[in-house]
């Protein structure tokens, strides 16, 4: 059992979404309820860009920039160092807001959502079209989270925090079909949050309030287990030069343990996959 290395400062109240790009210089993530977009520097500063009142997940645009997740929708931005300039909205329902997401294979963008206050069946899993057509894919979910495809783009993880499951979903020509459970945390572990897929087809997911991440077969079974000394671990990502570096979000919401709020990392054997940009 290894321990991720703190390698910042406290830089986020809610740290979420890590993506490595090298279009974008290398490492991103969101401080999701400070709408905050985060790059890691060199020098292990990190700047930041405000998109709003949310910022709940962020990927690279096929045609250069980034689009953000928001509060009630996305928000796309023309190069990576300007705020989004046009948006598109997803909901107009009361009390619910965006929570993570990721492009496909065919450059569509899914985006989850979730109630603010946390309610069970409270959000809804979203599609956006390279042209902006929206549509809503599954619905209802609880806390819709990670969400990351398998190397031949047949398979899609699906992580919802509220019943505490991983589910995996067959990819039919962009479609997700035939949702069907994959693993399930138990409530005393803590739940699943973000997760992303290597190169041999294994998931690693965060274990929010269980201070990990585990890295599971795509048989489900329990293959690795990253300890990370805060629990708020919230999502992690495989980048770096060799993508075999595996960064850790955490948050410090409602949490005062030292160092909570920080970027964890460490290295391992299986490089991850490039990120999928969205197309539109």
């Amino acid at each position: 059992m290894r321990t991720a290395e703190q390698i910042t400062d406290v830089v986020t109240f809610h740290g979420e979404g890590p993506v490595w790009s090298l279009d974008w210089g290398g490492l991103r993530f969101v401080d999701m309820l400070a709408g905050g977009v985060l790059t890691l520097r060199d020098d292990g500063e990190v700047d930041r860009i405000t998109v709003g009142k949310v910022a709940a997940m962020v990927r690279p645009r096929a045609s250069g920039g980034y689009v953000v997740a928001t509060e009630d929708g996305v928000a796309l931005a023309d190069d990576v160092t300007s705020a989004p300039s046009r948006s598109i909205r997803l909901t107009d329902r009361e009390g619910e807001r965006m929570n993570e997401g990721g492009a496909a294979p065919d450059g569509s963008l899914y985006v989850g959502s979730m109630a603010w206050d946390g309610s069970p069946d409270g959000g809804r899993l979203y599609r956006v079209m390279p042209d902006g057509g929206t549509r809503v894919v599954l619905d209802p979910v609880s806390v819709s989270n990670g969400l990351g495809f398998s190397p031949d783009h047949t398979l899609a993880y699906y992580a919802d925090s509220g019943p505490g499951r991983i589910d995996v979903l067959d990819v039919d020509g962009g479609e997700l079909r035939e949702r069907r459970p994959f693993v399930t945390v138990a409530e005393e572990d803590g739940v699943p949050d973000g997760l992303v897929v290597d190169t041999q087809g294994t998931v690693w997911v965060a274990i929010n309030g269980g201070g990990q991440v585990r890295r599971y077969s795509p048989d489900g079974e329990l293959l690795d287990v990253l300890e990370v000394p805060v629990p708020g671990v919230t999502a992690c990502t495989l980048g770096g030069p060799s993508l075999t570096d595996l960064f850790v979000t955490t948050s410090r919401e409602g949490d005062d343990t030292p160092g909570a709020g920080a970027l964890y990392a460490t290295a391992v054997d299986v490089p991850g996959l490039p990120v999928l940009p969205f197309a539109g």
